[in-house]
Formats: C-alpha cells, sequence, structure tokens
C-alpha cells in the first residue's frame, strides 16, 4: 500500500509526551517522503477539517513540552454515526491515506469508528492513568507518577514539622494504578483503590494505629479518585481516631509539566512504530508494550481486553504497610 498523506490528532485527556509522539509521527513521516498533517482539536477538529501542514519547523523544540500543540476536545458530536460519516469524508477531501489517533481508550473507539468507512487508522496509547488494558504502559504515566511523588515529598515534610495525617487524592479516573505505583513510592501509611474493596477499619484505621506503636506521628494515606474522595476519607479518620487529616487534591497539576526521558523516548518509538504499520498497509491497530517489548494489537482485541492491578504490587504494598 503506498501512503502519501496522513493525518495525526491528539483526543481525550492530555498527557505529558503527546507532543514528542506527534513529532516522532511528523518526522518519520518526513523521513519516508510523507506529508503529514495535523488535525487540532481531535475528532472535533476531524469533522470540520480543522488541519495543519506539519513540517520540520512545527514541531521544533516540542519533545520537551506537556500537554498537546495539537489540542484536544471531547466530540459528542463524533459520537453520533453521522459526526463518523463527516469525518471520515473530511478524510477522504483531504486524501488522508491514514490517521495515527493518539489518547486512551475513548480515543481507540474513535480510530474504529473511523475504520469502518474504510479510513485506515494506527493508535498510539496515551493517558496518565495507564489504564489501557491492552499496554503495560502508556505515555503520561511516568510524568504525572514523577509528579504526584514529588508533590507528596514536599507535603511529607510538613506532616513530619506538625506531627499530622495527610490525605492525598490522586487520579486515575476509575482506576488506581497510578495510585498504587505513587503509594508504593513514596512509602505511604495505606493506598486505597477502586480493583480492591475497602474495609476501612482494616485498611485505614488499624494501620495507622500500627504506625503509632511504632514510633510514627506523621501519616500518608493515598487515596485514588475511583476509590473515594479525600475529603470523604479524612471525616472517616477524623471520626474514628480523632485526628484533624490535612486533604490535598493533585488534581490536573498531575497532567502538566515537562515529560520524563522515559515517556519522551516511548512517545518516539511508538510514534516510529504507528506510521510503519501504516506503511505496512495494517490499519485497525494500537501500538502496545508486552513484557518490555514493543508490539501491536487488533483495536477490538484490545478494547475488549481486561488488566488488573499486578499482584507483586499488592503483595508488596501489604508488606510494606503492614507494620
Amino acid at each position: 500500500m503506498s501512503i502519501k498523506r496522513i493525518g495525526v490528532l491528539t483526543s481525550g485527556g492530555d498527557a505529558p509526551g503527546m507532543n514528542a509522539a506527534v513529532r516522532s509521527v511528523v518526522r518519520t513521516a518526513m523521513y519516508y517522503g510523507i506529508e503529514c498533517y495535523g488535525i487540532l482539536r481531535g475528532y472535533n477538529g476531524l469533522i470540520h477539517g480543522d488541519v495543519i501542514r506539519l513540517d520540520e519547523k512545527k514541531i521544533s523544540h516540542i519533545i520537551n513540552r506537556g500537554g498537546t500543540v495539537l489540542y484536544t476536545a471531547r466530540s459528542k458530536e463524533f459520537m453520533t454515526e453521522e459526526g463518523q460519516k463527516k469525518a471520515a469524508s473530511t478524510c477522504k477531501f483531504l486524501g488522508l491515506d491514514g490517521v495515527i489517533a493518539i489518547g486512551g481508550d475513548g480515543t481507540f473507539r474513535g480510530a474504529h469508528a473511523l475504520s469502518k468507512y474504510g479510513i485506515n487508522v494506527a493508535c498510539i496509547p496515551a493517558t496518565i492513568d495507564n489504564d489501557i488494558n491492552c499496554t503495560n504502559y502508556s505515555i503520561g504515566f511516568d510524568t504525572a507518577a514523577n509528579t504526584a511523588i514529588d508533590c507528596i515529598d514536599k507535603l511529607r515534610d510538613t506532616m513530619q514539622s506538625h506531627e499530622r495525617c495527610s490525605v492525598v487524592e490522586v487520579m486515575g479516573r476509575n482506576a488506581g494504578y497510578l495510585a498504587m505505583y505513587v503509594g508504593l513510592a513514596v512509602g505511604a501509611t495505606a493506598v486505597l483503590v477502586p480493583e480492591s474493596p475497602i474495609d476501612f477499619n482494616r485498611d485505614v484505621v488499624e494501620k495507622i494505629r500500627q504506625a503509632r506503636f511504632n514510633g510514627f506521628t506523621h501519616y500518608m494515606i493515598v487515596v485514588a479518585e475511583g476509590a473515594g474522595t479525600a475529603s470523604d476519607i479524612a471525616a472517616k479518620i477524623k471520626d474514628a481516631l480523632d485526628l484533624d487529616p490535612r486533604v490535598t487534591v493533585l488534581g490536573h497539576i498531575q497532567r502538566g509539566g515537562t515529560p520524563s526521558a522515559r515517556d519522551r523516548v516511548n512517545a518516539t518509538k511508538m510514534g516510529y512504530l504507528a506510521v510503519e504499520l501504516l506503511r505496512a498497509g495494517k490499519t485497525n491497530r494500537v501500538v502496545c508494550t508486552e513484557g518490555g517489548r514493543f508490539t501491536d494489537i487488533d483495536i477490538n482485541e484490545g478494547l475488549e481486553m481486561r488488566r488488573q492491578i499486578q499482584k507483586i504490587e499488592v503483595d508488596v504494598l501489604a508488606a510494606m504497610t503492614g507494620i
């Protein structure tokens, strides 16, 4: 299959490293003599033909920038069959031989919808939640984790000085991968994630008590947003232990900032492989990682997969907090 012109878009929540992926797609396309166009504001921009020509100048010095230079938006219109037909029609009008979509599960579903109308698509996983079932790693996770860890380390300094309990709410939507990872990295007193049923007395109250018996006078509780709000957890702690916890919701600060080296390198590799998929005549594919290596999988198969927090993380957390 001869590829002469492709489009690239970012959709859903932004994630550090998206720009590195865009840059890689453009550079790889240029290397093979393929024209590359940036589709602004995700699928909404595709519906309305909001595109720009991407070249060396347009992508210079974006590898170190957070967010996405192509902008992102959620499109209700694209969720309809009529909107999808409009987007596919735009692809055909512009002569795009393929579209590379960067984002999460919703982005992949959008790409799959395009493929039904004969558009060749390849997807790159990018979300700080790391909740894409078909890949071990998604762009943005490492940077978001490091940002949360840095914030919590600073919180710990003041919590220790005042002998206080801190309840920190970490992003992740309905998944606890980010919270679990961050909790292990900061040595949290307790970590609450939606994947595990919560026994408040066992998982929080007794862990704080045991920490106090072992000489600790400050406590760090990490809560995934999908497991409950930090304010609710803090209220329960106050009621059960007569402590006065301080609540911190890290929020969207986790999405911003300079992408880490890991996110930049993975994004660059994934961008290259996405272009290679289209050049090889493959469509409806997701670039993913499995067992430390890069591979690809059919979008439908990827969306049907289910993922759980690794048992070793659960076991390690139990050992680290079971004092």
